[in-house]
């Protein structure tokens, strides 16, 4: 099982890999809040141009 602080870390390292992979992705975009990743996920959509599955396929292959 995974706690808190090791899904911050897995994220914190994949954030820097999207922000190399997408220039125009800022620290607020990728703002992980716990509970709010769709929320999060959604803006990434939007921002990136997009679908959801695309952005899974991204995120998978960092």
């Amino acid at each position: 099982m995974t706690n808190s602080t090791e899904i911050q870390g897995n994220w914190n390292e994949q954030k820097g890999k999207l922000k190399q992979k997408f220039a125009i992705l800022t620290d607020n975009d990728l703002l992980f809040d716990e509970g709010k990743k769709d929320e999060m996920l959604g803006k990434l959509q939007i921002t990136l141009g997009k679908t959801k599955e695309e952005l899974h396929k991204i995120i998978d292959s960092l």
